[in-house]
């Protein structure tokens, strides 16, 4: 059974955005195993600097290392990123699937992003948009695309 995990900086603290997610993290459940890894944000002040910045994305970078693992097809989430339809995204996760690639990880970073670290160590660069998304909204959204690109997959009517 594929593994999918998404490795979030952050805390979900809002009710809705957890059940939101615990919704999605049920239905995917019928399809593989699925899990959610959040990490402590560094802490930062009102108006940190671009050093201090780079300092605690590298700090995170340490963390999100640890909880990917060396095995997996990691999938950073990220604004420079690639944009898919929903179609060749499920296509993307059903070849990575047959290809006997078992573990695919994504990283939705935290307030300022994801290290470049993180980023060169992803094998893909993925953008929901190019709009900019709260990251716990962002956690919601790639759920329910995972949920998606799986009932793709099984040829469902959930995507019209």
């Amino acid at each position: 059974m594929l593994n999918m995990r998404i490795v979030c900086v952050g805390k979900l603290r809002e009710q809705f955005y957890i059940d939101a997610f615990n919704e999605y993290s049920k239905r995917l459940s019928a399809y593989c195993k699925f899990e959610c890894v959040e990490l402590n944000e560094t802490k930062l002040g009102s108006s940190p600097s671009d050093k201090e910045i780079a300092a605690a994305l590298d700090k995170e970078a340490v963390d999100i290392e640890r909880a990917l693992g060396k095995d997996a097809y990691v999938i950073a989430m990220c604004v420079e990123g690639k944009q898919l339809k929903s179609e060749d995204f499920a296509q993307k996760i059903n070849s990575l699937a047959v290809s006997g690639r078992g573990r695919i990880c994504f990283v939705i970073g935290g307030s300022f992003g994801i290290s470049q670290r993180i980023k060169q160590r992803a094998d893909m660069r993925l953008s929901m948009s190019e709009m900019t998304f709260p990251h716990h909204l962002a956690r919601v959204m790639l759920a329910e695309q995972i949920y998606r690109a799986f009932k793709i997959i099984k040829g469902s009517k959930y995507h019209k």
